[in-house]
């Protein structure tokens, strides 16, 4: 398939630079595979379409203040640096801003010093292996140098960095949120819970895929990066338990969708306890032996998100509901609002 038939036509007003102040407040597109049915509804009406024994599956993964702004040791010059992951012990692949300044044997200053790290090696991709000096625990050096590390399209400033992470987050590691989580509240998943709907948790941290654009007009020729997952025999034993119950499983976000559709692949359909880096791409046609159903955002036009949608449901269909969002004026991207598709 080319990448032109993943195109729409989005207003750039459209594009949320700032999250509402209540999550759960945003809007709710509900799309009916069956008969392509779509309506118009607010996040919190999401517990009308779950049924008790159904299983909502979110990725616990927490966001890095992976953003920090340095210096090099020997010129002053200004570096903007991106943590992706972080390889052993303290040594990092990152993503520098200019990159051309960034050579081996750099080293780049952070915070008075505070922070240090001296490139290792160049990657295919342009990104960079940086081993980091400090003091004390690297997580609370990064707490307080670093800045969310909020997508290009979004321009405004995040007054709050919890803002940018769902409100279960826990397994530290991502270079970007798992954003369809975002519109969750603890009192929502309560209700959900109290409801008899199954909550789970797998953990798959967000990395330079998400950054990438697909530059090849064939999408056959793109090339996914790898990202870490992991699921726990106990949310294995719990998905299973659902499915034999005829629940449905509902995955929330894109990345939770890849990690169970990776899952699924290599054990003969089944869900098992597994840990690993994955690079699956899914776009049309393919056939989901995990999921049911999907909360999802609004993506970018011709991006690898917007390509997995149209994926679970069709291709036209998915443009058919983005142009009606479009219409009805939604907000789009990570602070935008929700789609759920069954």
């Amino acid at each position: 398939m080319n990448i032109e038939d993943f195109d729409f036509d989005l207003p750039e007003e459209l594009i949320a630079q700032t999250p509402l102040k209540d999550r759960a407040s945003s809007r709710l597109l509900v799309l009916h595979r069956n008969d392509k049915r779509m309506e118009h509804q607010h996040f919190t009406d999401i517990k009308k379409y779950l049924n008790p024994g159904d299983c909502l599956v979110l990725n616990d993964t927490r966001v890095l203040p992976a953003r920090l702004y340095g210096v090099k040791e020997d010129t002053g010059a200004k570096i903007e640096i991106l943590l992706l992951h972080q390889k052993e012990n303290d040594t990092w692949e990152i993503l520098a801003k200019p990159a051309k300044k960034v050579k081996e044997g750099t080293t780049l200053i952070f915070g008075d010093g505070k922070l240090r790290a001296t490139c290792t090696g160049i990657l295919e991709h342009g990104g960079r292996m940086m081993d980091f000096e400090y003091e004390g625990i690297f997580y609370r050096v990064l707490d307080e140098l670093g800045e969310m590390p909020l997508p290009p399209y979004i321009k405004e400033q995040l007054p709050e960095k919890e803002r940018y992470q769902t409100v279960y987050a826990k397994e530290e590691g991502s270079a970007a949120a798992p954003t369809a989580g975002l519109h969750f509240t603890n009192e929502l998943l309560d209700e959900l819970e109290n409801k008899g709907i199954v909550i789970t948790f797998i953990t798959l941290h967000v990395g330079l895929g998400t950054f990438r654009p697909v530059s090849v007009d064939n999408i056959d020729d793109h090339t996914m990066h790898s990202e870490y997952y992991h699921m726990t025999e106990e949310t294995a034993d719990t998905l299973t338990e659902v499915r034999e119950n005829n629940g449905r499983i509902i995955s929330v976000g894109t990345t939770s969708t890849r990690t169970l559709e990776t899952i699924t692949r290599d054990n003969n359909g089944k869900f098992a306890e597994s840990s690993g880096w994955t690079d699956i791409f899914i776009y049309p046609p393919y056939e989901f032996q995990a999921i049911d159903g999907l909360i999802t955002n609004f993506h970018l036009p011709k991006s690898t998100l917007i390509m997995m949608v149209s994926a679970l449901a069709d291709r036209d269909s998915i443009l058919h509901a983005y142009n009606e969002a479009v219409k009805e004026r939604y907000r789009f991207f990570s602070f935008g609002d929700a789609m759920l598709i069954l």
